[in-house]
């Protein structure tokens, strides 16, 4: 599926789910916005809108750099600079931090929380049988899977039917976009691509 073709069923689609809802570098600059299909009505902060930001890290253009602390994923590119998104992370205790590769990738992932997820919030054992991707979904219109030594980590950066937690530290530890960046991220992030997480 080509990129026009994920961003007009995207649009279709979140706006069906906002309608419906009741995972060593030093950056600069404030950047350039990127324009928002969704104007300020997804509830995310103005400051964790995706921008075009200047990079002074020393990672390979092609790397994608989560920094939990800051709340923000940057896509490195050529030239000093990277696209920035705004992220919501782990709570406490449950980030992962270090290397890590794209080892796959999934567009409307279905959903199974992991039996330490429900150990840890019981409330989440009734999607023990797992919930099917749509926008209903809580990882959202695409998801990254993060490999290290060819096994799953079981960590995701993925999109989110709660815009409103980007900039927060409030999933089970994976990393969280808005669909709209998930979904741009996406389409820019091949399958072996290089994750750091500080």
């Amino acid at each position: 599926m080509d990129n026009d073709q994920i961003t007009r069923r995207m649009l279709v689609l979140s706006g069906l789910a906002l309608l419906t809802s009741g995972c060593s570098s030093s950056w600069q600059g404030m950047g350039v916005p990127v324009p928002s299909l969704f104007g300020n009505s997804s509830g995310v902060d103005p400051r964790y809108r995706r921008r075009h930001v200047r990079y002074e890290g020393y990672e390979a253009p092609g790397t994608l750099v989560v920094d939990t602390n800051q709340r923000y994923l940057y896509a490195v590119e050529e030239g000093g600079w990277a696209t920035r998104y705004g992220i919501g992370v782990g709570e406490e205790g449950l980030t992962m931090k270090g290397k890590a590769v794209v080892g796959r990738k999934a567009e409307w992932p279905s959903w199974t929380p992991t039996a330490s997820m429900i150990k840890r919030k019981p409330h989440l054992a009734q999607y023990a049988g797992g919930v099917s991707g749509g926008p209903h979904n809580p990882l959202g219109a695409s998801a990254l899977y993060l490999y290290r030594g060819g096994q799953d980590t079981m960590f995701r950066v993925h999109g989110t039917n709660e815009p409103w937690t980007i900039g927060h530290a409030v999933s089970n530890g994976c990393i969280r976009l808005t669909n709209e960046d998930i979904v741009d991220l996406y389409s820019r992030t091949p399958v072996g691509t290089e994750v750091l997480i500080i």
